[in-house]
Order: C-alpha cells, then sequence, then structure tokens
C-alpha cells in the first residue's frame, strides 16, 4: 500500500447508477484450508504458548460473502503474515506507542473512557483520552442532510494529522456525526490511513434510532456499543497497516454495511492477530484475560466467554494454570 492510501468501511454510493455498478460481484471464493494455513505462516519456531495463541483450528474460515456484503463488491486478494512483515508496517517505539482518543464535535455514542478501556485490552498499548475538539475548528466541511448533517471524513483526517502528540503512535478521532467520503457518495462508517497513523469513525448509524429501528433491538445501547468497539478496532488496526481480512471471520474484515458488521467478531483472527503480536509484542494470554475482564464488566457475555476459552486453551499448552 502507497503511504497515505485510506481505507473507509460501509460507503454508500449516492446515486443509482453508481449503486448498480458496485453491486457487481467479484467472483470471492473463500480461501481453504492450505492457503489459510500459508496465510498464518509457519509456527514450528514459536514457543508453546504462541503456537496454541495462532493456531487456525480454534477460529472460524471466512464464510463466501453475500451479495452486498464488502467481498462481493471489492475485489481484495488479502495479506498474509509474511506479506505484512514485509511491508515493513508501522510499528510503535519507546517514545512513541500511545493511542490516542478525541470526540470530534457534539457527544453520543458510549462513554469514551469505555472505548478508551477496551482499546488498551485490544492493543495491549497505553490510552489516552484527549480534550474534545469543535466541529468547526477541524475546518472540515459539512453539509446538510435534512434531518441530520454530515462530516466529510477526509477532510478531518488533514486535521487530526495536525493533533497527533509527539508520543502518539495513533490518534482517532470519534464523532456522533454522520461521515462521507467524497460528495458523490451517501456515508462512509469510517476512514483511517495505514501510514499516517490516523482515523475516524462515526457513531451516528449505530443505533437504530436512526432508521426508525428502535423497536425492533432489545438493549439498543448495547448493540451501539459492539458497533462501536469492532470499528475502532478495526480502523486502528488499519494503523498498524493490517488491510481487510479474507481468510477468517474477523474485526478486520472488510464491511459494507451494519448487518455484516454485526456479524463480524469482536476479535482478531490467527492471520491478524499475529501481525498485532509482531507490531506490539504483547503476552496473547494476558490479553485474552485483560478483554474478558472488560467484556464482564460491561455485560457482553459472549464475547467475555469467548476470549476466556482462548485464554485457557494457551494456558492449557503452555502448561500454567
Amino acid at each position: 500500500m502507497a503511504s497515505g492510501q485510506r481505507t473507509q468501511e460501509g460507503a454508500a454510493p449516492a446515486d443509482a447508477k453508481t449503486a448498480a455498478a458496485k453491486a457487481t460481484t467479484t467472483g470471492f471464493v473463500p480461501p481453504d484450508a492450505r492457503l489459510r494455513a500459508r496465510a498464518v505462516g509457519t509456527l514450528m519456531n514459536l514457543d508453546d504458548g504462541l503456537q496454541a495463541a495462532f493456531d487456525p483450528a480454534a477460529f472460524t474460515p471466512i464464510a463466501a460473502p453475500l451479495a452486498d456484503d464488502w467481498l462481493a463488491q471489492h475485489g481484495e486478494s488479502g495479506q498474509t503474515f509474511d506479506q505484512y512483515v514485509r511491508g515493513r508496517p508501522n510499528r510503535p517505539t519507546a517514545a512513541r506507542r500511545t493511542i490516542y482518543l478525541v470526540p470530534v464535535g457534539p457527544p453520543g455514542g458510549p462513554p469514551i473512557d469505555v472505548l478508551a478501556d477496551f482499546a488498551r485490552a485490544h492493543f495491549q498499548l497505553p490510552v489516552r483520552v484527549l480534550p474534545a475538539i469543535d466541529l468547526a475548528a477541524t475546518g472540515a466541511k459539512v453539509r446538510d442532510r435534512g434531518s441530520f448533517r454530515q462530516i466529510l471524513a477526509p477532510d478531518l483526517l488533514e486535521h487530526l494529522k495536525t493533533r497527533l502528540p509527539p508520543d502518539g503512535y495513533a490518534l482517532i478521532g470519534l464523532t456522533a456525526t454522520d461521515l462521507y467520503p467524497e460528495e458523490s457518495w451517501n456515508f462512509v462508517f469510517g476512514m483511517a490511513t495505514l501510514r499516517e497513523r490516523v482515523g475516524v469513525y462515526s457513531t451516528a448509524r449505530y443505533h437504530p434510532a436512526f432508521y426508525g429501528e428502535e423497536d425492533h433491538y432489545p438493549a439498543p445501547e448495547r448493540w451501539v456499543m459492539r458497533r462501536s468497539l469492532k470499528v475502532m478496532a478495526h480502523e486502528i488496526g488499519h494503523m498498524f497497516g493490517m488491510e481487510h481480512c479474507t481468510y477468517y471471520e474477523c474485526v478486520m474484515n472488510g464491511s459494507n454495511h451494519l448487518e455484516e458488521t454485526d456479524r463480524r467478531p469482536a476479535h482478531l483472527c490467527p492471520v491478524c492477530l499475529r501481525k498485532l503480536h509482531y507490531a506490539i509484542g504483547f503476552d496473547p494470554d494476558r490479553r485474552y484475560r485483560d478483554l474478558e475482564r472488560f467484556f464482564r464488566k460491561n455485560k457482553l457475555g459472549p464475547e467475555a466467554d469467548w476470549v476466556r476459552g482462548r485464554a485457557e486453551a494457551i494456558e492449557a499448552t503452555a502448561g500454567r494454570r
């Protein structure tokens, strides 16, 4: 990927002609077990705990996409672990290893302190919250959509580049205002740079009330929480140079719409977990235990049970009790 290249999630074209073109299927075929194993890379020289952490058998292979899913409409070949390493991705250093979160515009969505707690557990790095930025101070273009406003996401990214502290590895803006990537598109959930370590995502469309469907969702705030955690982990993952995953069900899978986001797990697959481990060097067992504590505290039981299972598998393999 070229320096400064941006990724975007869930973008929707504004006109019918563009939408029809986007609906053309790519013919994506899920990779077989041999290709998935090659994507993880050889595990022979790793210790028992790491071999257990990256064991492909413990994860779910990616399913064939539905007609309106990301991989049905975007041709992506995937990024193996070896390709990731050869690409010389950004990695934290002793002087630059803090992840910063910053609210942009009027408040909304989950409490930012909760999001920061999740980021600490997921990335195993220091996380700090910056004072909120007034939307007008960003200089970003805003357009009126009748009942709501939208911010031009690339403008926000340009502003956020000027806000990245010297000790910051990455900076992600969190906004409750809807985003759009360019004039010809309706919206975008989020956008991030692969090299410049800044990103932004919006929670505007996460609440069922945005679509008038709040009566169909039990505990809608929990839906907002799950969606926020997944998209934040995904966008910050891009800042570590990780491209969309095409091998397993993974938080780094591309997503075209909320239904697809909801189907995706909140965890990294073995390919992407190994990439993040290469970049940071954390203890996978401790990471899963930190995530379990977070999920239990925030009443996200299925996610807590899954990471607990992975921690127990690593501990059993490594002989730790």
